[in-house]
Parts: structure tokens; sequence; C-alpha cells
């Protein structure tokens, strides 16, 4: 399924096989060299003389070295110099090895959307691609004899799940697999002899060391380790070189005996000279060369490039109080009659017919409403709401009385409920008590007994039931290995009456439903036919009984699609186009927009207020300032001066904040809004201080709908800024994700994103660098950002940020961070040079954070937070503790450097749990930040990237203040004591926020 479209126009150039290497031609920055307005910026070049995650390979004659610095090959003197750059930017381009000969270099990379095996001659001509498909090729390794590469495959595909080592002989392309474990067999490495293999894998409980004869398949264990042991190499005498992981760092070994003292070495492997005992490894950052028991360092400088974009921004209002379309319309189901819709919006459920139309708000409430579905009488709606207060549970509306009755008690956290054909029983998904884990459940209507169908699954989507309510079918993502999370959002059918094993049913093998959040799979009532959304499109196939696909998916529409609904009869779909509402009749394949105007006003407060305050901290100046008015017009500051008690016989409202501090609302930079901790969570935010809140990925509908609740003041909380889903390449993982088939959907995905008007595109893991070269393009021409995990050449491209210092790669090791978490000059350049904004993410900072101020595991805020979550807070000790605690520390050490350098840096901790924003803040402060500094992360700086005008206490900003005791800027821990909180300037209590608390 990869595809190569968007990519025919790129070509590697080579020159002359010389010392003296060509330069390869790169294409510009998105925007630049094309005649377009926007998407400019300025290009700098600098030079870097440390690689993060770089791995090395010596040339045969020992003259040359071959490096991967930054996912780009480059050719280095083997006794130092200038680097040459052999590919260009856009390969992710890993692990290069050289031939016997000295003829060509063997290396994987993503060049379209899948790793694949490549040779490429040493002065970067004859660039050749030796593995193509759906699977993933990885750490080549030539044999003795230069006629085969060995490498690492999940070429089996899904349902194995498992990597193992396979073969290719060079000449005819001929593959053979060499091992069959179920376990992950990685980085393959030859005997000197040529007739084993040796690879790591993970059987049992513990890493280790394993070995293959090619002759006869037989295995034999070569070494065991308590740590992660990794990256074995074969010397030319037989010596067995590995590096390992584990609390005490990372380290080489060779034959057992530890050789690299206190360096911190990389997990890749090392490159013995032929015929010779030295080699080459790269830790700390540098090139290392050992010969016997001396160390030297080769000194390199590599030239690297990055943009700092320039564009014009798009600005939310804040002002205006017109009438406003609502976008984020959620789940809308046509009745079985197909003469009705009913959906989510603004925070309630609503009803309209399907002639469109005014739609009537039937619950009109502060509760957080989600996921409506019909009864098959069309008689009933039930749909998930925190309204009974805690969270949120399923209710029944009854339609003829306009009644409520709560169907679920507080045993569950249900989610996208589906009614039974035989309107008895409700299938839903049930948030279970871990991240992202949900089980799946049936509830009899008339009791409300609860069945568990299935326990623990990762993020499935919602169930559709079998036209006989044998099954239910969910979209669950089929995964490749378990060596990536990655897979195929494919169809998983689970018998209903909890008996028998769930099975899977592809439509079609290696192609993904493009999302577990709305994508489908929808079952016609009669049982026949599923619908889904593959490659933007609504598309349906014929099935038996139980799922099996009876014929391949077609495509019914040519317009980005999304959430497929059927009516009774089985012959119509309601479907979301972008921005509307639309049927198809699936027998004639007419297409009909469905009207809808549904308006909301920004919720503006009026009038004055004045704010005393002892103390004030305004994050623009490092200084603590006195006995303060502020004063607050509608949702502004209008201005800041000396307390006068005059103000406070003006008529205004006083707002008295004696003894306490104001500082400006806090911004959470990275956190994604849940439905399933219903409106408390967003509370919980207002509770801790946080005014505003980024959601950088999000199911598709979902983040307009809480950006538009909370503009619209139906929802107490912050405002939101938000995103769609993650943009991902054909494998996705989280339910929130996209599986973008290729070029032609993603400019289905942008033109949505355009015209839900997204406050940021996020480019996810698995996006090649050439599309993700497309999405700048695109937003910067909307006037948003675009952010990401990647580092380069995401600079290059102008991504304007980036999320995580850790996290997931593609690659399985993070190219912005090396073992024990350190970033090396590379990294700190990258960012520093381009003065991107950076979210570190410091996933282990609360676990300090509650070991420093243990008193605040009695916060009542936490009491707005479901019982395993507050657990996740409570509970920061044990082994796993200790290593996040272990990889932090390099972390923060890295992240004081690049803000050095200039990078921007801002706090978020993909988390909605609030208190994690507050550790994180701290963390900045362990990294040698000042406290001011570490507040202005969470303040100012996040509000420069959002173009928000707040995040500083000033005259002409957004009034968003929380009122602490303490002072900041002389414990960083006094952010914690909220005891005010105004948010668009509506002041907020505690005990107003806390009232839906529950202990």
């Amino acid at each position: 399924m990869k595809s190569s479209l968007l990519f025919a126009a790129t070509a590697l150039v080579g020159g002359l096989v010389s010392p003296a290497l060509a330069q390869v031609q790169q294409l510009p920055p998105p925007g630049q060299g094309q005649g377009q307005g926007q998407g400019q910026g300025t290009r700098v070049a600098f030079d870097v003389h440390e690689g993060t995650s770089m791995a090395v390979s010596v040339s045969p004659d020992g003259k040359y070295l071959a490096v991967d610095l930054q996912g780009s090959l480059w050719i280095i003197p083997a006794k130092g110099g200038r680097a040459t750059l052999i590919t260009d930017y856009f390969n992710d381009a890993r692990q290069p090895v050289w031939s016997p000969d000295g003829k060509r270099l063997a290396y994987f990379a993503y060049r379209d959307g899948g790793y694949d095996l490549w040779t490429v001659a040493p002065d970067g001509s004859g660039a050749t691609r030796l593995t193509t498909g759906a699977y993933d090729d990885r750490e080549p390794a030539w044999s003795p004899d230069g006629k085969m590469i060995a490498f690492s495959s999940d070429r089996l595909g899904p349902g194995g799940p498992s990597y193992n080592i396979w073969t290719m002989e060079v000449a005819t392309g001929t593959l053979r697999q060499v091992t069959t474990s179920p376990g992950e067999d990685r980085m393959p490495t030859w005997s000197p002899d040529g007739r084993e293999i040796a690879y790591t894998s993970t059987r049992g409980a513990q890493s280790a060391l394993w070995a293959t004869s090619l002759a006869d398949g037989r295995e034999r264990l070569l070494r065991e380790a308590k740590g992660k042991i990794d990256a074995p190499s074969w010397g030319p005498q037989g010596q067995l070189a590995y590096t390992i992981f584990d609390n005490d760092g990372s380290r080489l070994e060779i034959d057992g005996k530890p050789v690299s003292g206190d360096e911190n070495v990389f997990p890749f492997r090392i490159s013995w000279r032929p015929g010779a005992s030295d080699f080459y490894y790269v830790s700390d950052g540098l090139i290392r060369h050992r010969v016997g028991g001396r160390l030297t360092t080769v000194p390199f400088a590599a030239k690297l490039e990055v943009t700092r974009p320039d564009y014009v921004r798009a600005k939310r209002d804040f002002e205006s109080t017109a009438p406003r379309r609502a976008l984020g319309i959620v789940r809308p189901a046509i009745s079985p009659d197909g003469t009705r819709i009913a959906f989510v919006a603004l925070g309630d459920v609503y009803l309209m017919s399907s002639r469109g139309g005014v739609p009537e708000n039937l619950t009109r409430d502060g509760a957080m409403d989600a996921d409506v579905a019909w009864s098959p009488d069309g008689a009933s709606l039930v749909y998930t709401s925190d309204k009974g207060g805690g969270l949120p549970q399923l209710w029944v509306r009854d339609l003829n009385s306009g009644k409520d009755r709560q169907l679920t008690d507080m045993t569950t956290q249900p989610l996208g409920a589906a009614w039974s054909p035989d309107g008895t029983r409700i299938a839903f998904i049930d948030v279970d008590g871990r991240w992202g884990v949900a089980g799946v459940c049936v509830v009899d209507v008339a009791t409300g007994a609860v069945t568990r169908l299935q326990k623990t699954l990762e993020q499935p989507g919602k169930p559709s039931w079998s036209g006989d309510g044998r099954y239910v079918a969910i979209t669950l993502s089929y995964k490749f290995s378990q060596s990536f999370r990655e897979g195929t959002n494919q169809v998983y059918v689970i018998p209903a009456d909890g008996k028998g094993e769930p099975f899977w049913r592809l439509p079609e093998a290696n192609a993904s439903i493009d999302t577990r959040g709305g994508g489908g799979p929808a079952w016609s009532p009669d049982g026949t036919k599923m619908a889904a959304i593959y490659e933007g499109l609504l598309k349906v196939w014929p099935v038996l009984a139980d799922g099996t696909p009876a014929g391949p998916p077609r495509a019914y529409t040519s317009e980005i699609s999304h959430f497929p609904t059927w009516t009774a009869d089985s012959k119509t779909i309601l479907f979301q186009a972008a921005d509307k509402l639309k049927t198809v009749n699936i027998e004639t394949g007419a297409i009909v927009e469905v009207p809808l105007d549904l308006t909301y006003r920004f919720a503006k407060p009026e009038g004055r207020m004045v704010l005393h305050v002892s103390n004030l901290v305004d994050s623009v100046r490092d200084e603590t300032q006195h006995d303060k008015d502020i004063l607050i017009e509608g949702n502004r500051i209008m201005a800041v001066r000396d307390h006068d008690p005059a103000l406070h016989a003006s008529g205004a409202r006083v707002i008295d904040g004696t003894g306490l501090t104001a500082i400006p609302g806090l911004i959470e930079h990275h956190a994604h809004v849940q439905k399933d901790f219903g409106a408390n969570a967003h509370r919980a935010w207002l509770a801790y201080g946080v005014t505003t809140v980024r959601d950088p990925g999000s199911t598709v509908y979902d983040g307009m709908e809480e950006r538009e609740a909370s503009e619209a003041g139906v929802r107490i909380g912050p405002r939101i800024y938000a995103t769609g889903p993650l943009l991902e390449w054909q494998r996705v993982y989280y339910k929130m994700g996209v599986a973008v088939s290729g070029p032609a959907h993603l400019e289905r995905e942008l033109e949505r994103a355009r015209l839900l008007k997204y406050d940021m595109l996020k480019s996810y893991v698995r996006m090649p660098d050439l599309a993700q070269r497309r999405i700048v393009e695109a937003a910067h021409a909307m006037g948003v950002p675009v952010s990401g995990h990647e580092i380069y050449p995401a600079a290059y491209n102008g991504v304007d940020e980036t999320e995580h210092m850790g996290a997931t790669s593609r690659r399985g090791y993070s190219p912005k961070q090396g073992p024990q978490g350190r970033s090396y000059e590379d990294v700190i350049q990258l960012f520093g040079q381009s003065r991107r904004v950076v979210t570190p993410t410091n996933f282990g900072a609360l676990i300090g954070y509650m070991q420093q101020h243990p008193a605040f595991r009695n916060d009542p805020r936490l009491n707005l937070y479901p019982q395993w979550a507050r657990a996740s807070v409570l509970e920061q000790d044990g082994m796993a503790a200790n290593l996040r605690l272990f990889g932090l520390a390099g972390g923060l050490k890295g992240l004081k450097a690049m803000f050095d350098a200039g990078a921007k840096v801002t706090a978020g901790t993909d988390t909605p749990i609030a208190i994690n924003l507050h550790a994180e803040i701290a963390s900045y402060v362990d990294a040698g930040l000042t406290p001011f500094q570490a507040l202005q992360s969470a303040t100012s700086t996040p509000a420069q990237a959002l173009n928000l005008d707040a995040g500083t206490i000033e005259a002409g900003k957004l009034a968003d203040i929380a009122l602490i005791e303490g002072d900041p800027r002389q414990d960083i821990a006094n952010t914690f004591n909220v005891r005010k909180v105004i948010a668009n300037g509506r002041l907020f209590e505690m005990q107003e926020l806390l009232a839906t608390a529950r202990p």
C-alpha cells in the first residue's frame, strides 16, 4: 500500500567517487522557490560536531566512515574532518553498513511511508531500493562474501505478529526467512565464516542474544542480560560485541567484559575494521575509535539547515458576539425511518429533520453529552452524559415523553453506545482504568445489568451490531509486530453472548479503515453489508452473517467522509462530508446534502471588575509587584495600577485578592481532551489555574465541539485550541489517528482541516518527510502551525513545533534523545537555530514532585477525576518510577541547553490530569531555568505560540488570571496553590469548581 506518487519528482544526486564528494541538491523548504506568498522563511545553516542516536560504519579499507546523522547519510574521513552529505534530507536513512568490497552502502530508509532496504554508492550515486511492499525492513548487515544481506522484517504481516531475521541474495532479490520464533528478532550480525547469524531476541522475560545456523536452522543462546541487550556485532576473530542498557546506564561489552567505562553508548552495532581488532562506535554523541585499550575520538563537522518560518498567522476571535456557525457536529445518526437526525454539538444532544433546518436542543444543560444512538423502533435515544454528576453514564431519552433515565451506574465509563436489533441490549465501550484501554460491554435495557464481552482492548472503536444480533463488530488496530505499536484498523468481531472467541475480518489486506474514532464499520441492519471510511471515502462491501467479506469495498463518495449510519431498510447512509451532512442512496448512488442551521454566540462577559491583589507577577518582567489593582472590562484587562481605594467605590465589581498573588492563567500546551473524563476534567483545569488548553490531536469533530462548547460558555472550563486527528500514514496506533492512505487522501484531510478551521495540524509518527513538507505548505497557507514528534528534516521543512523530547518514534529510538534521555549538539542546535517551540512533556516529573510535596496527595481537586486516574497520581513509587526519574535527569540537562540556545520551551504534559502541569513547570527549575522562566513556559511563551492575547497580565490582554498563595518566583511549587481563577473575564471560586467532585 505504499505510494510513491508524491515523491516521484525527487531524486538522489551523486557525484564522482573521490574524497571530494559532490553536495546533494535539496528541495527547498515549503513555499520557497515556488512563487508562493505563504510559507516563506529564513534559512539558517550551521555546523554541528555531535550526533544524537547516530550510527557509524568504517569502510573496508579503513579510510572513510559512514554515519546517519539526523536521517541522512554522510561520509567522513576516518581521521576526522568535514562530513559530506550523500543523500537528501527526505529519506530518514538509518544505520549504514559498507559492503565488503567498499563499493556500496546498505541502509534502511523511510522514503515513501515504510522502511525498505536501500543501497547507494559512497559518492551518493546509484541509490537503489532493494525491497518494497507493505512491510518494514530494517537493520541490514552484509554477509562476509558480500552476496547476501541479512535484515529484520515484519513481512509476515499482521497476525504473526513479530519481527524475524531474513536474508536477501543481492544479485537475485531472493528472500529467505531465517528465524521463526514468536519473539521479536532484530539487529542481525554475521559470524566471520558466514555460517551463522546472531541477533537480539525478546523470548521470555529477558532480552538475549541468539544465533541461528543457516545450514540447518538450529538456534543457540549466546548471552542473556538483566538489562536490555542490543546491537550484537561479531568481530573478525569471533568476538561478540553488544550494548547493554540498565539502571547503570548504556555501555558496550565484548564477550562479557565492559569496555566503555562511563560513556553513554548508543545502541547500534559497532563497526569492526576488517581483519583487525579495532572498531568504531558512537557514544556521548561522538565517533569513537578503540584500538586495544586506547580510545580516540574522530572529530567531524556537518552542516545542517533549518527554516524559521514566516507567514501570516490566523487569530481566534474573542471579541465578536455575532452568531457563529457550529462546526463540531459529533456522531450524527439517522433515525431508522430516515426522517430525523440526532447528534451532539455545543455540549448537548440535538434532533432535527433529515430534510434539514434548525435543530432542537433536547438536553440544554451544562453536562457533557456524547455519542447518541437510535433505538430500532425510533422511539428512544441512548447517549453518554455526566448529568448525574461524576463519571459519564448511559442515559435513555424517551422521545414521546421527553423523559430521561440513567441506565448504567458508576462501575462503568461508557462511550459509543449502539442499540441491538431487537432493542433489548445496548453495546458500548468501557474505559476500564488504564490510558487508552477499554472493554466492550452490553447492558440490558430493562434491568441495567452489564455483561463484559471483552476486558481490555487498546482503544477500540464504536460497536456495531450484526443484523441477527449475534455479533458486535468494532475497529481495532491489527498490529504487525510487538516491536512497534502501529497497525491497520480492521474489523474485530465479538460474539454478543460472551461465548466463543472474537475473530478478525479484513475487508482489504494491508489497507486500513481511516480511524477508529468514527470511521466505522457500520453493519447494515439487514446484516448483508458493512460501511466504513477508507482513503477518506465512504466505502461499502457485502458480508456474510458473521462479517466475512463477500466482496471488495466500493467507494460511494469522492469527498472526505466520516461516521456512516444506516436507515432501517439498509438503503440509505448518513455521513459527514467535511463541514456538511449528506445522505447517499446505496442503490442509486444519489447524494443529497442535509442543510444544518446551528449557530452559537461567543460568551463574552459584560461589566467591570476591579481585582485587588497583594502581589503580582505579570510574566513580562522578572519581578514581584505589590499592592496592585487589575481593572477588567468584559473579558479584557484594561489597566494594571497601584492600589487605589477610590476604584473600589466606582461601582465596579470588586474582587478581594488580599494575601494572594496574581499570575497569568496557565496554558497547558499539550493535553488531549477526553470525553470519558466528563465535564469535571474541564472544571479541574480551572481549579488548577489552567485557563487555556491546546489539544494537539483528537477524534474528528470532537476537538471542534470542545472548542465551541467552551466558546459558547456551555462548558465550564478553559478555552480550547484544537486540531483534528493525528495525521498518520497507512499504519496507525491511536484511536484519534487517521491512517492516511496516500497523497490524494492527504489532500482530502487538508481540505477538511481548512473547512473545520483547525487551530493547528499534527504530522504524526509515520508521516513521511516529503508528505510532512506538503502538510506544512497547506497549514501555513491556512495561517496555522504544524507540530509533530520529528526533529529533522522537520526543522528544515518549517515545522513550527515539536511534541515531546522522548515518546514514540517510528525508528524504535528517538532522534531527539539518546540513551538516558541525553541530547547532543545536533539536537540542541536544531532547536536553538530554528527558534522553534518544543513541548518536552517530561514524563516522570510528577514522581519527584509528589515526593517533594507529599501533602499534595490530599488535594481535594483530585476528586474531580475517576478513581483510576487519581491512582495514577498517587501511586508514584516502585521500579517503574525510578526508571522514569533516571531517564528524566538526562532530559533536563538537554532541555536547559536547548533553552539557552534559543528554543522556545512550552509546558505540556500529554495528560488531562492538571496537577501534572505544575510538576512539569517545576521540573524546568530542576533543569536550571529560573522560576520566572519556568512560569513563562506556561504563560507568555505558549500564548505567543498560539497567537493568543493572553499569557501576561497587562493592558489589552484577555483576563486570564490565577490567584495563588505564595510567590512563584521564590518557589515555583506555589503555582499549585490556586485559590481563585478568572478565565475570559469570568471569576470562578474554588467552591464552585469543586461542587461536582466525588471523594
